[in-house]
């Protein structure tokens, strides 16, 4: 027998954009729920072959519509499908659905049970709700970048949005415990996500700035390797790790110094334990440091390129990418696995309008008739 997807009788009205909010709307149509992707006419999106890339990752498994919400007409066809919906997702800046008719206050005029949920920078409400920005700024906002950094030097970050990931999960999840709450209550609820207060929730207690080093394990970091910029993350937080490193490293005599015998004694001399472990690892590729290190029981992994995680084992084998072969292209698969409704990848992201005449047809009910009245008229 199929297995039944665990939201496949819910359904989710999409307006997000850029990647938090897709992101969250993607988690639950992978597992079933059917998302309908609101887009423009015209897209404002730079076609390239990154952009259609960046696009197929968080738009999967969703529906496509085009909508024109600067017409009434528009806004009226949007306010039909919050009828016919149980979940509405946005991420726009705090004032942008207010402004079309589409906020929480009026949608639950037209389904009082609905759920929606905004994503934003700081929130929609307090001083700053109309400051808008993606995940670097809520880094910046949080203490994520200065505390992405090394001692002394100046702020960097992590490199990518990963405040977009974050938000994007809690918005998922967020909305799973609401549907519970109606399906006990019949009661709907508005969520309000801000990028920075779920940043900060994983930042309690950092004290600064550690760069790659730990308050808690010795050696702790990244190290260069044999060749260009490829390098190896380890760390040994035991004494028994450390046996096992002098193993690996051949049992140099620089290692049975007693200031290195502890791990607060390794803690102490930090720099210099880096610049002995260097010398060490870069005699050697990334790979045979991991190997070498593993096989004396000593946490080490290769920092990857894009390249490496592709046909990183470790990832094949937790089935981290869905089958290249039935998609056409690779793609990250499930954060989440569910034995009895797992995730799937059943549809390509939508071009603009794809599914119009499903949505519009078969769910409005409007003629092909009306439709083309639409059309002509600029609102579909």
């Amino acid at each position: 027998m199929t297995k039944q997807p665990i939201l496949h009788n819910i359904r989710v009205l999409d307006f997000t954009w850029v990647l938090a909010g897709p992101y969250a709307t993607r988690l639950l149509a992978d597992f079933g729920a059917e998302v309908i992707k609101v887009r423009p006419l015209l897209s404002v999106e730079t076609d390239d072959e990154f952009s259609r890339g960046y696009d197929a990752t968080w738009n999967r498994n969703k529906l496509g519509i085009t909508l024109n919400l600067n017409k009434p007409g528009g806004i009226a066809l949007a306010k039909r499908l919050v009828g016919i919906c149980d979940v509405i997702a946005e991420n726009f800046a705090p004032r942008v659905m207010a402004n079309w008719g589409l906020d929480y206050t009026n949608l639950k005029k037209i389904k009082p049970d609905i759920i929606m949920v905004s994503l934003s920078l700081i929130g929609h409400s307090g001083p700053f709700r109309d400051y808008s920005g993606f995940g670097p700024a809520a880094h910046a906002f949080s203490g994520m970048t200065r505390l992405t950094a090394f001692p002394g030097g100046p702020p960097l970050g992590p490199g990518f949005s990963f405040a977009d990931h974050v938000a994007g999960l809690y918005a998922s999840l967020a909305v799973l415990g609401a549907l519970e709450e109606r399906r006990k209550t019949g009661r709907g609820q508005y969520i309000d996500i801000s990028e920075v207060a779920a940043m900060k929730s994983l930042l309690l207690g950092a004290r600064g700035p550690l760069g790659n080093r730990s308050l808690e394990a010795a050696p702790h970091g990244v190290y260069p390797c044999r060749g260009k910029d490829r390098w190896c993350a380890l760390a040994v937080s035991t004494d028994g790790e450390w046996q096992g490193f002098k193993k690996a490293l051949g049992n140099p005599p620089w290692a049975e110094n007693k200031k290195f015998a502890s791990v607060s004694g390794r803690l102490n001399n930090n720099d210099e334990l880096d610049d002995l472990i260097s010398r060490w690892t870069t005699k050697y590729t990334a790979a045979d440091v991991m190997k070498k290190l593993q096989l004396h029981g000593v946490p080490a992994g290769v920092v990857q390129d894009a390249a490496g995680l592709a046909v990183d084992p470790q990832l094949n084998a937790r089935g981290f990418f869905v089958d290249r072969q039935s998609v056409g292209k690779l793609v990250d698969a499930f954060p989440v696995r569910l034995s009895k409704s797992p995730g799937g990848y059943n549809l390509p992201t939508p071009p603009p309008g794809r599914d119009n005449d499903y949505v519009y047809g078969g769910l409005l009910g409007l003629s092909k008739k009306e439709m083309a009245e639409l059309r002509k008229k600029g609102e579909i």
